[in-house]
């Protein structure tokens, strides 16, 4: 509760009594470490913008004031930054960076994004045996590997992050599906109440080690064997700690209202505020509920339900090509041996087949054209890399499912797969929202080193809102896009000294040209990074400079407001 205060002063500072032409007048003995001098400031409130100056010291923003105001102290370096914003760096709300890697997470920071929060669904702590034995790769998720272990695994995994060396800052959401699998397994079915016991300690042991919330992934097994249930207790167990259940609904097509419905009853029964990620309606058929959601979400804040959403700004969502199977082939990790049983893969088929299912048939959603296969790894698949699963199909003489299957059963894994499901005019309205924040629901990636295909969303999130929906489409204010990426998500997390430009806050910052900023990657050719962001600083270290990382690594874990 401090630290919400804490932000929420913050806030109302800059709300009620900064005005731009205004700075502290406190004595300044030492030199700035760094002024940049000249610049659009947006401040991340939401405020108008204004030409203004903004020094940094050590790792924190020392002043800000209107420009020419920060001359007459001295500083060791000024930098020149007319023409471009100057505004807090960008919170990425659904990070999916496996971490460490090699910590510099190219493809993320050189779109302005300092801060990155992963967990939807399965994070790789904290483990025990019944993690590290899982042989599920449905959800792409890291899996344990039981190097985190013990009563604090996930708090010695954040530390393990923040040691190997990191770029950007990076936070997490303990995944429902890891809480549920180090008490039940893979198995599906109700826990019994010694595996809820269990499910119930695991989350307040994460809370306390730093989890933001518990992130969700219902369509994905193991996650969707969740029931309302278990997810409402787990959720009562982290509400004392300030967390927010936040999550990949149950479905985003055909149920997508009553999807919404279930995510407002287990954050009320459970007594915690709702995020929704990536908030769509996925299919032809259910683009006329893009409206309705909306409707439905404001309807629910308007009786008091604590409920918002984010999401990423195209219409093609990215996940494995094992989502186009019903969740029951996967328990207990069994994909490829069920795939490979004659009798079992008649089943498998018949339900991918069938457009009316209780799962997510994705494939079905988008249909075989609009699947584009991208996650190849093998030699003899490579012709396939990059391909419509329609034309997949015919390379192979085959129907869709039996491609499909085939290609699991040869690469095994999960194949990182394109689905193009949503309506333009849907992300235009989603967008529009004022409890919209934004989300990669992507990896970090260095094209440079990077195999294989993946989704522009890697690379282009931000830079795409703030060049083609800002300033080229006008769907909101260049201010507004700010703040849905700064100071909205971290109030959101209870995150209280980033997210804004002012006197005291870390100095989490992102330098652009607003007339040329605009992502490039494409799903074509997608390893290529987005332009006209020019200088990022993370904790007061430049880590791109002229749009080129510097290969610094200043990144810290966050942790979430139940930490201890």
């Amino acid at each position: 509760m401090t630290r919400r205060i804490v932000l929420l002063s913050a806030l109302l500072i800059g709300a009620c009594s900064h005005q731009p032409g205004t700075t502290t007048t406190r004595p300044q003995s030492a030199p700035f470490d760094l002024v940049l001098e000249n610049g659009t400031v947006i401040d991340g409130t939401g405020a108008a913008s204004f030409p203004g100056d903004v020094a940094i010291t050590g790792d924190r923003i020392a002043r800000v004031g209107p420009a020419g105001s920060l001359k007459r102290f001295p500083a060791k370096q000024r930098m020149d930054v007319h023409g471009l914003v100057v505004s807090p760096g960008f919170i990425d709300i659904q990070g999916g960076s496996n971490f460490p890697g090699d910590g510099r997470s190219v493809s993320k920071v050189t779109q302005g994004i300092t801060t990155e929060i992963t967990g939807e669904g399965s994070t790789a702590a904290p483990t025990n045996e019944k993690t590290a034995a899982g042989g599920n790769f449905a959800t792409g998720g890291p899996r344990g590997t039981g190097a985190y272990s013990g009563p604090h695994g996930f708090s010695n995994w954040l530390d393990a992050i923040q040691a190997h060396g990191i770029s950007p800052n990076v936070g997490a959401f303990v995944g429902a599906a890891t809480v549920r699998v180090y008490a039940k397994g893979e198995a599906i079915g109700k826990p019994t109440p010694a595996e809820l016991d269990t499910m119930r300690a695991v989350v307040r042991r994460a809370m306390e080690d730093g989890a933001f919330g518990i992130g969700s992934a219902l369509i994905y097994p193991p996650g969707n064997y969740a029931t309302t249930e278990e997810l409402i207790e787990m959720a009562k167990a982290m509400s004392p700690y300030g967390g927010i259940y936040i999550t990949h609904m149950r479905s985003e097509a055909d149920q997508l209202l009553e999807a919404i419905d279930e995510a407002i009853t287990i954050g009320t029964k459970g007594n915690v505020p709702v995020e929704i990620y990536h908030l769509k309606a996925a299919g032809t058929n259910n683009w006329p509920k893009g409206p309705l959601a909306i409707a439905k979400i404001d309807s629910a804040r308007r009786a008091g339900v604590n409920i918002q959403a984010n999401m990423y700004p195209y219409v093609a969502g990215g996940t494995g090509l094992s989502a186009c199977t019903p969740p029951w082939a996967s328990e207990n990790g069994k994909l490829i041996e069920n795939l490979q049983n004659p009798t079992v893969r008649a089943k498998i088929k018949a339900e991918m087949d069938n457009p009316h299912t209780e799962w997510e048939n994705l494939c079905q959603l988008a249909g075989p054209q609009g699947v584009l296969i991208l996650g190849i790894t093998r030699p003899e698949n490579k012709q396939y890399a990059g391909k419509r699963l329609s034309e997949i199909a015919t390379m192979m003489n085959k129907p869709w499912e039996d491609a499909a299957m085939d290609l699991l059963i040869s690469e095994r894994q999960r194949i990182g797969t394109v689905y193009f499901l949503m309506s333009e005019e849907n992300v235009k309205l989603n967008l529009a929202q004022p409890w919209i924040k934004f989300g990669t629901d992507a990896g970090g990636v260095d094209p440079d080193s990077a195999r294989g295909l993946t989704h522009p969303r890697a690379y282009g999130n931000f830079p795409r809102i703030m060049g083609k929906y800002v300033r080229d489409e006008h769907v909101m204010s260049l201010e507004e896009a700010v703040r849905k990426a700064t100071s909205a998500p971290a109030t959101r997390l209870s995150i209280p000294d980033r997210g804004l430009l002012r006197e005291g806050m870390y100095a989490d910052i992102a330098v652009f040209d607003p007339t040329t900023i605009i992502d490039r990657s494409t799903f074509e050719q997608p390893h290529q990074l987005s332009v006209g962001v020019k200088y990022v600083f993370v904790n007061g270290t430049m880590v791109v400079r002229d749009g080129k990382h510097t290969n610094a690594k200043p990144g810290r874990a966050l942790r979430g407001p139940g930490a201890r």
